[in-house]
């Protein structure tokens, strides 16, 4: 801030410095399909969702085709709040019952939807808020999940309600909307075979959308740097079989397991790579997709080079 109380103009020169040192990356992605998971406190933070709309709309501009998967849990659990139903989560997962779906449902690709579209276009680009039942998208199915009774020892199945993961995905809805100039924005929401409806883990969308688009990249935007080692640095890149080491080895652990897994699961159906990106750190997109030391944890698939 200079005397005056106006921010410091920006060294033209150091402008130029970085479009030209950032020319080779907008070439190498031109055409390529980049998914974007949004979420945690980047969606949380006014300037960091004000630069995220504008982050995306200009990957738009130098002819990259980003597709954005929100989130939503804080929105969702204020309405719960609001509407006086109770709520609770098992393994991180929301149990959601019949009352529940229709209030999930309404949030996700109702206000949050519409928000987090209006950012990108603001920016001026075009984006379109979509959930994973429109166009048939995302078929899902109901998430089974096992426990371990405490008592007896023996496994037994947690009915966690509509909660679901994706079964299918039916890209063409997204090349349509993308081959036309548009950026889709999608709900984490699905329907199930029989019409019902599903609210399904945002990473678990982005990440099977990635694999299903072939995507250069998924970018899933945390709330850590990455994957770190057993002394807290951070690990920059990673192959497949590197991550399963470290998740086998308990290295990789908590939280950062399910991310991880993601990222897997991603890169093994389709995704060139996927990467666990800070999103608390401004224009985290761009400076792990234009920069040379990128953001984040990268991994790749087993053998692949860039």
């Amino acid at each position: 801030m200079t005397d005056d109380g106006l921010l410091p103009v920006a060294d033209p020169m150091q402008q130029a410095a970085t479009l030209a040192d950032a020319l080779p990356y907008l070439r190498r992605y031109a055409g390529d399909t980049i998914v974007v998971k949004y979420g945690g406190h980047a969606m949380g933070n006014a300037e960091l969702a004000k630069g995220f709309g504008s982050d995306i709309g200009l990957l738009k501009l130098v002819g990259i085709n980003p597709i954005v998967v929100h989130g939503g849990g804080p929105q969702i659990n204020k309405m719960l709040e609001r509407l006086q139903v109770r709520s609770h989560f098992v393994d991180g997962l929301r149990v959601t019952d019949e009352s529940a779906i229709d209030i999930i449902e309404m949030v996700l690709c109702g206000s949050v939807n519409k928000q987090v579209a209006g950012l990108i276009n603001r920016a001026g680009a075009l984006a379109v808020g979509i959930s994973g039942k429109d166009g048939g998208l995302i078929k899902a199915r109901k998430l089974v999940r096992k426990v371990k009774d405490p008592a007896s020892g023996t496994e037994q199945i947690l009915d966690l309600g509509f909660v679901g993961e994706p079964d299918r995905v039916d890209p063409q809805v997204l090349y349509a909307l993308s081959g036309s100039g548009l950026i889709p924005v999608i709900a984490p929401i699905a329907a199930g075979y029989a019409g019902e409806t599903y609210n399904v883990n945002a990473d678990t969308i982005a990440g099977a959308v990635a694999g299903a688009v072939h995507a250069t990249r998924l970018l899933m935007l945390t709330d850590v740097p990455g994957v770190l080692d057993r002394n807290g640095k951070l690990i920059p890149e990673l192959t497949a079989a590197e991550a399963r080491k470290g998740i086998e080895s308990g290295m990789i652990s908590e939280g950062m397991i399910p991310k991880v897994e993601t990222c897997l699961k991603a890169v093994r159906e389709g995704a060139k790579a996927a990467v666990i990106v800070d999103g608390r750190v401004p224009h985290a997109c761009l400076l792990e997709l234009f920069t040379e030391a990128g953001s984040g944890t990268m991994i790749r698939r087993d053998g692949s080079i860039d």
